[in-house]
């Protein structure tokens, strides 16, 4: 078996599109498997979502929330354009080559 790691699809930076809401985003963090809460699934989640795939932290294109979704529901954004979204800068050093630097170094 793989690490979960290895499954992770999109790395910090990258930009990616929702496959249902159609929004684009960037991706801030990355989760091995879901880490939210039960009551969270229950309020916002439409359908019982997959919990043991990468999850992924996105700052949306155009707003200024954030959203936690489930690798299954993302898809590479092919784009190129930036994110305008009040974090991105909080996140990122600077964006090159159609993805976001990280200011910092993940562990």
């Amino acid at each position: 078996m793989r690490p979960v790691w290895d499954q992770s699809q999109f790395f910090v930076g990258q930009l990616v599109v929702h496959r249902r809401f159609q929004y684009r985003g960037v991706v801030v963090d990355v989760d091995p498997a879901f880490k939210d809460t039960d009551a969270w699934c229950e309020t916002v989640a439409i359908n019982r979502p997959e919990t043991d795939q990468p999850w992924y932290r996105i700052l949306p294109d155009g707003s200024a929330h954030e959203a936690y979704v489930a690798q299954r529901n993302l898809v590479p954004d092919d784009d190129g354009q930036r994110i305008r979204h009040p974090l991105v800068w909080l996140y990122f050093k600077e964006f090159r080559d159609g993805a976001y630097v990280p200011a910092k170094r993940a562990n």
